[in-house]
């Protein structure tokens, strides 16, 4: 129980890209700029232990942690207006060769099961290899992402949730949504 209380959740933050802020509302750059992403719910702050925690999971298949993560997330989630179904935002087929796993649909199988939501696990693709975003500042990142996925399926809900593992710039998530907008999707 002591270490759960210890993971860094967010508190007050911008509901279009959860970053943490001192009051309620938009931050300045959302205001700025128009997002494909309608809202952004984050779990945690990238913080320690979290810092230490993710990585285990992403990088050294520690799968239980990725339940762990799974089953705090769905509990601050739970609230939430729901969506119809969740996608987790895929790896490229290179890259999960690499990994073995996708950490985002590992995240986003437990989440589904625990929120009684449909998970769409095939219905975006990354069809081009991406560089790690970890290197790269915020315009290398938006640029690293474009035209990265694919719909692959013929009908997606009107209202879908993606799933990632950790977001820092949010190009990623921004350019997955951007995606499924152009597909149809009229909220994600």
């Amino acid at each position: 129980r002591a270490c759960r209380d210890g993971l860094p959740r967010l508190g007050q933050a911008c509901p279009r890209c959860a970053m943490p802020l001192p009051v309620a509302g938009p931050c300045g750059p959302c205001l700025r700029r128009p997002s494909p992403l309608q809202e952004v719910h984050a779990a945690f702050v990238y913080a320690p232990p979290l810092d230490r925690l993710l990585p285990r999971f992403k990088f050294h298949r520690d799968l239980a942690a990725g339940r762990l993560l799974a089953g705090e997330m769905a509990a601050a989630f739970a609230r939430l207006e729901r969506p119809q179904a969740l996608l987790a935002v895929p790896l490229h087929r290179a890259r999960l060769r690499r990994r073995g796993y996708d950490q985002a649909l590992e995240l986003a199988r437990p989440l589904a099961a625990r929120l009684g939501l449909p998970l769409l696990d095939h219905a975006l693709a990354r069809v081009r290899a991406t560089g790690a975003q970890s290197d790269l500042d915020a315009a290398a990142r938006r640029r690293n992402v474009r035209g990265a996925f694919q719909v692959t399926t013929v009908a997606l809900p009107a209202h879908v949730a993606l799933v990632d593992d950790v977001m820092t710039t949010g190009a990623t998530l921004r350019a997955a949504a951007a995606t499924l907008r152009r597909a149809g999707v009229r909220r994600v």
